[in-house]
């Protein structure tokens, strides 16, 4: 509001100072019509060259007296008639042609100018293709778990190179129950599906111990889950399909470069990043696995809001006892 206010004031302080201007010079022309342009130009301290222009400008109005425009009206360099001419029946024959192929086939026909002119003039003449629109996005509604273990997140977070020790590189496996966001983490030394088959063990016996068995299983399109897209191994089952397929679990993959589907997960990396990784160093691997434990037991206590403010943890027991 307070803008507004400020802008209506310069508006009208513009309007007035340009009234002032046209109103002073009306009455510079009428004494110079009645006294001469010489007592003028002594009495308005005015030069008598500018005293003469604005008396052939003006015809008794007042918005005569406005400034004009001080634009040229052409440009020495610009388009010719002819390049113009070129320009539109090239268009005209190639409706749906890009900007550069167009820029070719006039330079095989004598045209000399750059594509960035090409382009402003195609702009100014109303010539360029219309982009087609595009539809817009609409999500569809995320399907609600009803029960916990229905469907697990799993994906892996690559620990940052600062805090690893020598170089190292350690990676963080993550299991998050989507009914309750109880989450499960697993510290290992490589990204591979011995790690992930190894780690889908873990996490089953860390959800049963909460009283809650995993019926399906959805990860993204790595190779460290499937070989969906391996060029060379495409038919071959993983080791981490195969741990699933024993243990009687689902195996679903997210659609490819879509990385929202596992969203949940996503953002539990983020969190962790910020609340763990962004403040804490590891001197060996044994450290990062002590202290990724402490973190897990960390963000199972922490309220959150999808939860009602409640903790993964505490949802559980009153999910239990609602039950009972």
């Amino acid at each position: 509001m307070a803008n507004k206010k400020q802008s209506e004031r310069k508006c009208k302080s513009s309007v007035e100072t340009v009234t002032q201007n046209m109103k002073y010079r009306q009455s510079l022309i009428c004494y110079a019509q009645k006294n001469g342009v010489a007592k003028a130009s002594r009495k308005y301290n005015c030069p008598r060259s500018t005293i003469y222009f604005w008396m052939s400008r003006y015809d008794g109005t007042m918005e005569s007296l406005k400034n004009r425009s001080k634009r040229p009206h052409h440009h020495p360099n610009e388009h010719t008639e002819e390049e113009i001419k070129l320009i539109r029946d090239m268009q005209r024959r190639n409706p749906q042609i890009g900007l550069i192929d167009l820029w070719c086939k006039l330079r095989n026909r004598g045209y000399t100018r750059r594509p960035e002119s090409l382009y402003r003039v195609l702009k100014r003449l109303h010539e360029l293709p219309e982009k087609p629109k595009k539809k817009p996005y609409k999500p569809k509604p995320y399907e609600k778990m009803l029960y916990p273990g229905q469907r697990i997140q799993i994906d892996v977070k690559v620990v940052p190179r600062s805090c690893c020790p020598n170089g190292e590189r350690y990676y963080q496996y993550t299991a998050l129950d989507e009914y309750s966001r109880l989450r499960y983490l697993g510290a290992y030394q490589e990204q591979s599906t011995y790690s992930s088959a190894d780690f889908l063990k873990k996490a089953v016996a860390y959800f049963r111990n909460h009283g809650f068995t995993v019926e399906c299983v959805q990860t993204d399109n790595g190779f460290e889950f499937t070989n969906r897209f391996s060029p060379t191994s495409r038919n071959l089952i993983s080791l981490f399909e195969k741990t699933a397929a024993d243990l009687n679990i689902c195996h679903k993959l997210i659609r490819p470069y879509t990385p929202r589907h596992n969203g949940k997960v996503e953002r539990s990396h983020r969190e962790d990043q910020k609340r763990f990784y962004s403040t804490h160093r590891f001197y060996s691997f044994a450290d990062f696995d002590a202290q990724l434990a402490v973190h897990r037991r960390c963000s199972n206590n922490r309220p959150m809001r999808p939860l009602n403010y409640l903790s993964p943890n505490a949802f559980l027991r009153c999910d239990t006892v609602q039950d009972v």
